[in-house]
């Protein structure tokens, strides 16, 4: 009998797929990872706490399954949280549910499960694994979820094939609806836990108070831009078929300077800021709300736009450099000079966008069939060839 170790949050989907791997047969054991003890900048009640472990021990008595809780708290602290305090201070945007995943997950607590003896670990995610065969070797591939409402297959981007031949999804064929029904039929003691919110493991916080704990506050000027700044023209008469000469023009973020745009109002630090943001301003006296455009975290400058339509906001192309690129598939790799039709996102729950990728020496250019909006140095880029994930990147 195969052994499987759940990461068992306390929530209802990991609930479910602990439920559906015993009914298949295999040796089913729940593991809680504590990964995260302080509390300060943790909007109340968002925090996972105790209740989750009890949950998430209830469940596990309800499924009669071996239950125990591990430890990776400093682990996590080194290799998600620091990295994201890391990422913000250099004025960049990152994603730490793909790191928590990556890092940790189908990491540590992967490493852990073998130590323990398990084939496998399993999680709640919602995406799919499927198993094929190319030149007599196993190919892993990492599918989207069948509730599309739901699917996460963008938070698994950085998975290798090694992570994936370990990894199970049991609940990656159902819809969310379906996934709370068995559990209510059940009576677990998960099925009407609501989802959790925020950072993995961490809680929804207040970005600014939780980046505060290692990141100083800095008054700075909020400079608003125009909309008619020639800069925002500079790749817009590029065609097509120019693109394979054109493309680190196409891909380059705008550049602003203060003398562009004038004063109007203050923040407590550019590096408390995203590209794309909305609340935090505190910009009045507009007809339209201001968004985020850039930040200049050296000269500690936050640079807004007037309206979700302003041309600041979005952008046609990105570039991955050389050491940023991860292929899910290593199988499916694109040659140097030559390009590939695919689709992708750059955030999760965001519909895949149609767009090429050219792969050249110094790393890859990912060049949309639409401008994209909010596009942000530190963001994952996930490449999807249908239903599959092949691939992604830290945007540059």
């Amino acid at each position: 009998m195969k052994k499987v170790i759940v990461g068992l949050s306390g929530g209802v989907d990991s609930s479910v797929a602990a439920y559906l791997l015993k009914q298949k047969g295999y040796d089913v054991h729940g593991v809680y990872m504590i990964n995260w003890h302080d509390t300060e900048g943790v909007i109340e009640g968002s925090c996972p706490s105790d209740d989750d472990v009890l949950v998430a021990k209830l469940v596990a008595r309800k499924l009669d399954i071996p239950f125990q809780t591990v430890d990776f708290s400093e682990i996590y602290a080194k290799r998600v949280v620091d990295y994201m305090f890391s990422e913000y201070e250099r004025g960049r945007t990152p994603n730490p549910d793909v790191l928590c995943n990556r890092e940790i997950k189908f990491d540590v607590f992967l490493d852990k499960a073998l130590e323990l003896g398990a084939d496998f670990v399993a999680t709640g995610h919602y995406c799919r694994k499927e198993t094929t065969e190319k030149d007599g070797k196993k190919i892993y591939r990492l599918l989207a979820g069948k509730d599309r409402n739901k699917d996460q297959s963008y938070f698994l981007c950085q998975l290798s094939q090694e992570q994936l031949a370990k990894s199970l999804f049991p609940i990656g064929e159902l819809q969310k609806s379906e996934v709370r029904s068995i559990a209510e039929e059940l009576g677990l003691a998960s099925a009407h836990k609501k989802d959790s919110q925020g950072i993995c493991f961490v809680g929804k916080v207040d970005l600014p108070t939780f980046l505060q704990q290692k990141l100083q506050s800095k008054e700075g000027d909020i400079v608003l831009i125009p909309r008619d700044l020639p800069e925002f023209n500079k790749a817009s008469g590029i065609k097509p078929e120019d693109f394979p000469e054109k493309l680190s023009l196409l891909a380059e973020p705008y550049s602003y300077k203060p003398e562009y745009g004038k004063v109007v109002g203050k923040h407590p630090g550019a590096h408390f800021y995203t590209i794309g943001q909305r609340k935090g301003l505190g910009i009045g006296g507009l007809k339209e709300p201001a968004f985020v455009l850039d930040i200049d975290v050296e000269k500690n400058i936050v640079y807004a736009g007037e309206g979700k339509n302003h041309p600041g906001l979005f952008r046609r192309a990105l570039f991955i450099s050389k050491n940023e690129f991860h292929r899910v598939r290593p199988d499916l790799q694109i040659a140097e000079g030559k390009s590939m039709k695919l689709s992708a996102r750059i955030r999760y729950r965001q519909p895949l966008q149609k767009a090429e990728l050219y792969m050249r020496e110094e790393g890859a250019y990912l060049v949309f069939d639409e401008p994209q909006r909010g596009i942000a140095p530190g963001q994952f880029a996930a490449f999807y060839s249908g239903d599959e994930l092949i691939g992604s990147g830290v945007i540059s």
